[in-house]
């Protein structure tokens, strides 16, 4: 498969970097990116690279308002909830951090996480 729609896919989803500064947007958009072309590459079939894409963003969109609640706008106690309710698993952060560092932490966790 190409990975051109999958990449439009996600340039057209203004949820997943809703919310986000420009930094930590664009860490989110390269991650998923990367996650496109490899799903283009290694999928069986059309269908399976569509269906990994689509699991792939919803989880974005929960990593995306995760870092927004911690970094941005200091609801941490929203955030642990939304961790809660998404059973996010890798550790949350101890303190402040930046929304960009922070950002790259999770991706890094999640990388070893996903199944598609």
């Amino acid at each position: 498969m190409q990975s051109r729609p999958l990449l439009n896919y996600i340039f057209n989803d203004e949820a997943l970097t809703r919310g986000l500064g420009d930094p930590e947007a664009r860490v989110l958009v390269e991650w998923l990116a990367d996650w496109a072309e490899l799903l283009a590459e290694e999928a069986d079939s059309d269908e399976e690279a569509w269906a990994g894409m689509r699991k792939i963003c919803r989880r974005a969109r929960g990593l995306g308002r995760f870092v927004h609640l911690w970094g941005h706008d200091r609801s941490q106690g929203a955030a642990v909830q939304l961790a809660a309710s998404e059973r996010f698993t890798w550790p949350l952060p101890a303190c402040d951090e930046d929304p960009a560092d922070l950002m790259v932490r999770i991706l890094a966790w999640e990388d070893r996480l996903i199944t598609v």
